[in-house]
């Protein structure tokens, strides 16, 4: 019966996303305990905050460096249907900061911390004074779990490079951070 719940929930999952969640479905039935308990990694890696913007700049930063298309198509997806400015993710994807508004913030802010790069602080500061704390937060969260997904993916079997997210009609090439 979980099974069964468990995947019905995955179905609608992939048919809300445009996503292929094959590899839970085969978590699914090994072991329905693992999947409910990756279910619970939602809880964290969608904490969203006041602002949308951060969030998403923060879960497409870490997702990007955890370096799965499928997932990073996913977040970028989920994050457009959330009301983010498709232009803004761009700009993320093709690293135009300047043009990426609160988007870029938070995308930088998340390699920041990823990296352990002395900019962070700055950039935690400058989330705190435009949206408060709870968008710092968010940020830190999305930062830290948006990584997690590729990760086990790929330990899964299911891994895939990310070479281009699409929006809307066009697809753009990431670029990726240079050390």
């Amino acid at each position: 019966m979980i099974k069964a719940l468990l995947h019905r929930m995955l179905r609608k999952f992939e048919s809300d996303f445009d996503y292929d969640a094959s590899y839970m479905h085969e978590v699914t039935d090994a072991w329905p305990g693992g999947s409910l308990r990756y279910l619970g990694l939602s809880i964290f890696s969608q904490t969203r905050g006041p602002e949308a913007e951060i969030w998403a700049g923060a879960v497409i930063a870490s997702t990007l460096e955890g370096d799965c298309g499928p997932c990073a198509q996913l977040v970028v997806n989920m994050a457009v249907k959330a009301g983010v400015d498709p232009d803004q993710i761009a700009a993320c994807l093709r690293r135009d900061f300047e043009r990426a508004g609160a988007v870029g913030l938070a995308f930088r802010f998340a390699e920041a911390a990823i990296h352990d790069r002395p900019e962070v602080d700055t950039l935690r500061v400058a989330i705190f004074h435009a949206y408060g704390q709870k968008a710092v937060i968010a940020a830190s969260y999305a930062a830290a779990s948006g990584r997690v997904y590729p990760v086990l993916k790929r330990g899964l079997g299911h891994g895939q490079a990310c070479q281009q997210i699409r929006l809307g009609d066009t697809d753009h090439t990431v670029v990726r951070l240079t050390a």
